[in-house]
């Protein structure tokens, strides 16, 4: 996620730089061609041009409007996952008590049963946070180098899942959990085991139980909701036609474009020539104009299909699991400096 106010002009340029130098270099040859040659014949009439821009701009428009809702869906959802922990993490402090427990246990027991519950939970986001970084094959990071344009990438390209549930897991859970597939459902089925070994021994009271359960059933929602977006792209038939028809408009608009200045040229000739001579040129900045606005904006459309891959426009899920650790840690009395710090702010990109 961009935290700045707006992108930078150079951010811009330099994301679209490879896209805006092809256009200059394509329309200065149509322009010379016009000017060198005698090739004024060669023009398309404004209405066929008039008639394929405005269904570009609505096959875009409706694309972004599509990009924009899956975006705001995963938002919504991971803003549930850290509804959904905080309840965990406050009814497991509340709910893990001696209070039905016939063979009493210790409070230092206790403390240790809710903490493993704890980090179990932040073991749980961790590996539903390196699930949704997975590359797939329609995503477009490793395409366009869009996360590595500014010489940054996401946190879970820096470590190795299993580096990353280290802390958390024992080493029984540990070899469990990286067993499976599913780590994320491995770690929801681990915690519910827990919990049940618990009401068995009195720990946890039967109806805490069932609550606690309605919250790992919520966790399972979510969880499947976030890999719903990730593992279904937006159709690619609408991608692959906005792509082809944005092309389209733009390789034959020189064709209409060009002709149109030649004639204004020709008109300002009868009374100021030279101006009139060089009239043309001026249609090189027009179209390099209009063609930067309808590419950028189909691929805006096309690099925020997928919100979880990591890019400076998706959602900021490695943020958002780091800062619900950080809140479950502090209300379970963890002393500061064993709390990780926030992931850091780089170039304005939160991931």
């Amino acid at each position: 996620m961009y935290t700045g106010k707006i992108y930078r002009f150079k951010d811009m340029a330099r994301w679209t730089r490879f896209e805006s130098l092809f256009f200059i270099v394509f329309i200065t040859l149509w322009v010379a061609a016009y000017y060198f040659l005698d090739i004024s014949w060669l023009m398309i009439p404004w209405t066929p041009m008039a008639l394929i821009g405005t269904a570009v701009a609505f096959v875009i428009g409706f694309q972004n409007n599509a990009v924009y809702g899956r975006i705001w869906e995963a938002r919504k959802i991971w803003g549930g996952i850290v509804n959904t922990s905080r309840t965990f993490g406050m009814f497991v402090q509340d709910m893990v008590t001696n209070e039905y427990c016939e063979d009493e246990v210790s409070q230092d027991q206790l403390n240790t049963e809710v903490k493993n519950l704890t980090y179990r939970h932040i073991a749980w986001m961790t590996a539903l946070r390196y699930s949704m970084r997975q590359l797939k094959p329609w995503e477009t990071t490793s395409q366009h180098k869009t996360n590595t344009e500014w010489g940054i990438t996401t946190p879970e390209a820096k470590e190795s899942l299993e580096e990353a549930l280290k802390p958390y897991l024992n080493d029984e859970d540990l070899a469990y959990v990286l067993a499976k597939g599913n780590k994320q459902t491995a770690l929801l089925y681990l915690q519910s085991h827990h919990l049940r070994a618990l009401k068995e021994k009195g720990i946890v009271w039967e109806f805490s139980f069932l609550q606690l359960e309605g919250v790992l059933e919520e966790l399972f929602t979510l969880q499947g909701k976030s890999e719903r977006i990730k593992n279904f792209p937006y159709p690619r038939q609408y991608a692959t036609l906005n792509h082809y028809f944005m092309w389209l408009l733009l390789l034959l608009l020189p064709i209409a474009l060009v002709p149109q200045f030649l004639d204004i040229g020709v008109e300002i000739a009868e009374s100021r020539p030279f101006l009139g001579s060089l009239f043309i040129w001026f249609c090189i900045p027009i179209y390099v104009s209009v063609a930067w606005i309808f590419h950028t904006m189909e691929r805006i459309g096309r690099t925020g299909e997928n919100p979880f891959e990591g890019t400076a426009n998706d959602v900021p899920i490695s943020a958002i699991a780091r800062g619900i650790e950080i809140d479950l840690r502090q209300n379970l009395g963890e002393d500061a400096e064993q709390i990780p710090a926030p992931f850091p702010v780089e170039y304005g990109v939160q991931f």
